[in-house]
């Protein structure tokens, strides 16, 4: 786990995901998001029901394939439609997106796992699931199916705090991720951390810790996502649309939590791709390049790159 301030693998403001693609695989790599038909321990009564208050009836899936389809097929179409939008790309990770992907049959898991291994236009496969959902059986499979292509796991933290977790029913406290993310690290799987910045009644200086405890934990990438509200979801009701982020607020934060993270830790995410016909709020979201080109202007201007403010354990204990 480098903490390093000298040399980093990329050049602009922070690590992107594409250049972790090829400083990883070789080359650039797109993601074809896959649908296995998987629910969720937070939806089915085992950690609760009804899921994340902010979790739309896709479960952060509403760009995954069709699950009554096998995953080849999700594969020839992802790629056909791939291939419309980035020409030049030709291989691609195939991402179990939609709900807990490590939350089922053993054997079905395995059988879709490996279908997406034996595309020989697939470099890498992206298992997305709940650090609840990663016990030693599920951690054995991973291990074996990495052995035929590199697998990486995605988990949802969103935040640190357990208080705030509770106000959105996340259903497991944060020590339960943290054991995950260690057996995951000694079992040699890559793990990349989503987090959400305006979950409610958090402030900046709660999303900037758990930034920093996030950057001290051996995690490979992290996914940075506006909170937003959706049609349908129990937020929705909770929340009034006025007291999301504004993007001025919401580059600010970015920005913050930007400088505090490990320099090594890719960014692959900086902001979100809400489903326009469900989205209640905030509407500066659905500009996402320019949200994107705001972005890259505020860290510029700030003088702001990836892990200036960034301090290892070591450092915290001169003095």
């Amino acid at each position: 786990m480098a903490g390093s301030k000298g040399t980093l693998p990329y050049e602009g403001a922070y690590y992107t995901f594409r250049e972790y693609c090829r400083n990883t695989y070789g080359e650039p790599l797109y993601k074809i998001s896959l649908n296995i038909g998987c629910t969720c321990p937070n939806r089915d009564g085992t950690a609760g029901t009804g899921g994340c208050t902010f979790c739309g009836a896709a479960g952060a899936g509403e760009f995954a394939g069709d699950a009554s389809r096998p995953v080849a097929e999700q594969l020839r179409s992802g790629k056909e439609q791939a291939r419309r939008i980035r020409p030049k790309i030709r291989r691609y990770i195939a991402y179990f997106q939609a709900f807990t992907n490590t939350y089922g049959d053993p054997a079905y898991l395995r059988s879709c796992y490996l279908e997406a291994a034996a595309d020989p236009d697939v470099t890498a496969l992206c298992i997305a699931t709940r650090p609840d959902c990663c016990g030693d059986e599920v951690i054995a499979l991973l291990q074996e199916v990495s052995l035929i292509k590199p697998v990486t796991v995605e988990l949802g933290l969103q935040t640190v705090h357990d208080d705030t977790a509770e106000r959105f029913h996340r259903g497991y406290p944060t020590s339960v991720f943290e054991d995950a993310i260690g057996r995951l690290s000694r079992a040699g799987i890559p793990v990349v951390v989503h987090l959400m910045l305006g979950l409610p009644g958090e402030s900046e200086e709660d999303f900037l810790q758990t930034v920093r405890t996030v950057s001290r934990l051996p995690v490979t990438g992290v996914k940075f996502h506006l909170l937003y509200l959706l049609r349908g979801t129990a937020l929705a009701e909770e929340m009034p649309a006025d007291r999301l982020l504004t993007e001025e607020e919401y580059l600010t934060w970015l920005g913050d939590g930007i400088a505090l993270l490990r320099p090594d830790i890719s960014v692959q995410r900086v902001t979100g791709d809400p489903p326009k016909e469900l989205l209640l709020g905030p509407g500066w979201c659905l500009r996402k390049a320019q949200v994107l080109n705001d972005i890259r202007h505020s860290l510029k201007v700030r003088g702001i790159r990836q892990g200036c403010r960034f301090e290892s354990p070591a450092d915290g204990q001169k003095g």
